[in-house]
């Protein structure tokens, strides 16, 4: 029996969550082959925040480096454009927005941090606990519109009371890397207790003044949302 061809879409960049979904991957499913389709990365000017709610993604093995060492086809990308059909599904590690010419006819799964409908757009994780939402990640296929394709799967992050903000974010970052690495899992069986909830739009980055009151609220979320352990 032939092995499917996954599509790893990511950047010609080193890359954090790349690194840490294909180890796992390359751990755990030998029935698969993998093709990494690697698009430039533009560095953005740094950003003053508040809260770092993901670790440092440039700290990490350049993607070209793993695809040698273990002989997966690399392909470099000027564009999406040339991210071909050759597979049966794609996964996306690190990109931006994919044109809607790139997305068309192809299987792509994306993992969005933040339950959608409800949690779309850049700074979920933020969002979420500003806006006293339910925190989780969503597995779903991507098409045209901002974090809205068909969902696959929506993963509630556990949120304790004694959580700080920083406990918390590294266990929902750690989720989106384990959901992302077992995407196969879910394909076969679909979870998603959030279903019929109401659709919001797309966030942009929090301002800082926002990051303020977020701190400033983050013990009435754990209260609401947190299960409780014993330090």
């Amino acid at each position: 029996m032939s092995k499917k061809n996954i599509g790893l879409i990511t950047y010609h960049y080193p890359h954090l969550k790349t690194e840490q979904v294909l180890q796992r991957l390359l751990n755990h499913r030998n029935d698969y082959k993998f093709k990494i389709f690697a698009l430039p990365f533009k560095l953005r000017e740094p950003r003053q925040t508040l809260i770092q709610h993901r670790p440092n993604q440039s700290r990490a093995i350049h993607p070209k480096m793993i695809a040698d060492k273990h002989r997966i086809p690399y392909v470099m990308c000027s564009n999406d454009r040339d991210i071909d059909d050759s597979c049966e599904i794609y996964l996306v590690l690190g990109a931006g927005i994919l044109s809607a010419g790139c997305v068309e006819d192809k299987m792509i799964i994306n993992c969005h941090p933040g339950i959608i409908p409800v949690c779309r757009g850049l700074d979920s994780f933020k969002w979420a606990i500003y806006h006293e939402k339910p925190l989780g990640v969503t597995l779903h296929y991507l098409d045209a519109r901002v974090d809205a394709g068909e969902i696959i799967s929506v993963i509630p992050t556990n949120i304790y009371k004694s959580d700080s903000i920083e406990t918390l974010a590294r266990r929902h970052y750690e989720s989106e890397i384990e959901v992302l690495s077992r995407f196969i899992d879910y394909l076969e069986f679909p979870e998603n207790p959030y279903q019929n909830v109401d659709e919001d739009k797309p966030t942009k980055r929090m301002p800082i003044a926002e990051e303020e009151k977020l701190i400033s609220r983050f013990s009435i979320y754990t209260r609401k949302y947190g299960i409780i352990d014993h330090r």
